[in-house]
């Protein structure tokens, strides 16, 4: 890991040869044998169902994963999958999630899912990618997952086969008798097939019976957004997956490592920088439950899961590492070395509160679905600047840019300046981006890609992240970063996290709203936490004109505080207060996403009302609305 410790070694590693020059491999077929066969009975993936530190796993090493993954990819193509074809998945972690993920990306498109969508959201995306094969999971005691995917399904004609997995087959005892008698029934709603993935997959050859790729080729999809909205569609070639795996290869791991993953395989911070760089290294990954940090007992079992896998590297995001805080060190960690956190900006006391319960470094990171992911990270073994999401790596330049109402750059900013990072690296898909032609327009400056984060490099180049270009609040016209007013409330010791958002307003089109998460057994007043922020933002533009302490905010499945959500809520209060302040019979009973209007408002009457009236009550705001049909 001593190879990448300041800029001057990410530019000696980038001057030793031109990306395209590399002797790395072209398809993911070909990565994969390549470290099958230099580590082929070494651990490489393991599945915890339970999070206990004595409870039954599965481990397959590199021989093993590479036969399965084959006879994956094998029974897709007897399904009818080409190189251009899509599988979709809908899956919580498990060793067959591995699989599906794998073969399906060697076999065609591989499209991973989030099961925390709802049933019309997945079908969306199902008919966007026209997948032709789901594989979900068989009904199962305490998850929708079948379910949703049976409706998605009925949504989706274009999916003609569904492959079930049953989780069964990880119990043991009297849980493996009793789940048979209280599964949950659910009968098909749609005409594909449906056929037991581990019954057909064990059908088919160790090896692969079809000729690889040749060159590189469009290998995933993976959707952007979070739980609710209308989620875009990113697409990524072999090429951005071998570079994940180079860098961590490269950079970060040896086959020695073994890396902890409670983090979902529908998101590339999993899906392809944790197993790209497995798959490029040799090393072992675990995944302890098929929710990850959501399962039962994770964070209880977290510090004993590390003492059982002798784990050396843990993979988390910040709203992980808050809870983890909240629990005792109760077991041997001394095989730590790294924790790698990324999905979100890392406050600083909770960085400073890990190191010292673990005498463990973070290294905080930075990558997002639309570059294939990797971007950055503080150097392991370097000058850390926390807070900073540190150096980009080899073979990826940063620019950071302002831009016009058109899309056309006006300036480049100089160190420490505030605007737009924009991203150039093998894993940017020029032109292609997105799989919908429209929204790749003015995404890019050359062949640099707008990310739509706010941040600036600092004189030695290292990148700090300072907010989202469209999170930014516009009050009369006066620019507020929120991530000013989320600093100020994460320097109070009560406060676990904070979304700060722009709430509509009739005079200046918005004004500062935060929301708050306290930290477990924390007792504050909202008024105390307003004080304190007044306090400490020294723009008075930026105080917050409204505060609310919620029992937790509404994060992504990989901890990022979901502000959309917030949006909704605070969309809901103003007009519902304006319309009651009016005297009108009418209220707003959802915010929905339109997908070229963004968010809107819709009401319904509670009693006879002018129309009139409620059209010139909301009208003062610039949030559309509309009459709920």
């Amino acid at each position: 890991m001593g190879e990448f410790a300041s800029a001057a070694d990410r530019d000696r590693i980038t001057d030793e040869m031109p990306w395209n020059k590399r002797d790395v491999a072209t398809t993911f077929y070909e990565l994969l044998s390549k470290t099958a066969a230099a580590h082929p009975e070494r651990n490489a993936v393991t599945f915890q169902m339970f999070s206990g530190p004595k409870d039954k796993a599965e481990t397959v090493t590199w021989r093993e994963l590479l036969e399965r993954s084959c006879q994956s990819a094998n029974l897709f193509r007897s399904l009818g999958i080409g190189e251009g074809d899509v599988v979709a998945f809908l899956l919580p972690n498990s060793n067959e999630t591995v699989y599906t993920l794998f073969g399906a990306q060697i076999a065609g498109i591989v499209n991973p899912i989030n099961p925390l969508l709802d049933a019309e959201q997945i079908a969306a995306i199902l008919r966007e990618t026209n997948a032709k094969v789901l594989v979900t999971l068989r009904a199962f005691p305490k998850t929708d997952v079948a379910q949703k995917a049976n409706e998605a399904v009925a949504l989706a004609p274009n999916v003609h086969t569904v492959l079930e997995i049953d989780l069964l087959r990880y119990l043991t005892g009297p849980k493996k008798l009793i789940v048979p008698m209280i599964r949950p029934k659910n009968p098909p709603r749609h005409k594909a097939r449906v056929l037991s993935f581990n019954a057909e997959m064990a059908k088919q050859p160790k090896t692969l019976e079809f000729e690889d790729a040749t060159t590189d080729r469009i290998a995933s999809y993976f959707h952007t957004g979070g739980t609710t909205g209308m989620p875009k569609v990113a697409q990524h070639k072999y090429s951005g997956f071998v570079y994940n795996g180079w860098i961590a290869d490269r950079l970060l791991f040896t086959e020695k490592d073994t890396l902890i993953c409670p983090l979902p395989l529908f998101h590339v911070f999993a899906a392809v920088v944790v197993l790209s760089a497995v798959a490029s290294t040799g090393a072992h990954v675990v995944f302890p439950t098929p929710a990850g940090y959501r399962g039962d007992g994770v964070f209880d079992n977290f510090w004993k899961l590390i003492e059982r896998w002798k784990v050396t590297f843990v993979i988390t995001v910040p709203t992980a590492l808050s809870a983890l805080m909240q629990r005792k060190v109760d077991a041997d960690v001394s095989s730590l070395q790294v924790a790698f956190s990324g999905s979100a900006p890392l406050p600083v006391e909770l960085y400073n509160r890990f190191q010292k319960a673990t005498n463990v470094t973070i290294v905080e990171g930075y990558g997002l679905t639309e570059a294939t992911c990797l971007v950055s990270c503080n150097p392991p073994e370097g000058s850390k600047k926390i807070g900073s999401v540190g150096l980009p790596f080899p073979h990826t330049d940063i620019r950071i840019l302002h831009f016009d109402a058109s899309g056309a750059v006006t300036k480049e900013c100089a160190p420490d300046e505030v605007g737009e990072i924009c991203v150039a690296s093998p894993g940017v898909f020029v032109g292609n981006t997105y799989t919908e032609v429209a929204k790749n327009k003015n995404l890019y400056a050359d062949d640099f890609l707008r990310t739509g984060d706010l941040g600036r490099l600092d004189p030695d180049g290292y990148l700090w992240i300072t907010g989202r270009a469209k999170d930014v609040i516009i009050r009369g016209g006066h620019n507020i970063d929120p991530a000013i007013i989320e600093e100020a409330l994460l320097s109070h010791e009560a406060v676990a996290f904070a979304g700060a958002i722009g709430q509509p307003d009739a005079f200046a089109g918005e004004l500062p709203c935060v929301y708050v998460e306290l930290v477990d057994g924390a007792s504050v007043t909202e008024a105390d936490l307003l004080d304190h922020a007044n306090a400490h933002i020294h723009e008075r533009a930026a105080h917050p004109k409204y505060l609310e302490v919620l029992d937790e905010l509404p994060k992504t499945a990989v901890g990022k505080v979901f502000k959309p959500d917030l949006r909704r809520k605070a969309i809901t209060r103003v007009y519902n207060a304006a319309l009651a302040g009016a005297g009108l019979k009418a209220e707003v009973t959802e915010v929905i996403e339109d997908k070229k209007r963004g968010l809107v408002a819709r009401l319904h009457k509670t009693g006879e009302v002018d129309e009139d009236a409620v059209a010139h009550t909301l009208g003062e705001f610039t949030r559309p609305w509309e009459w709920r049909s």
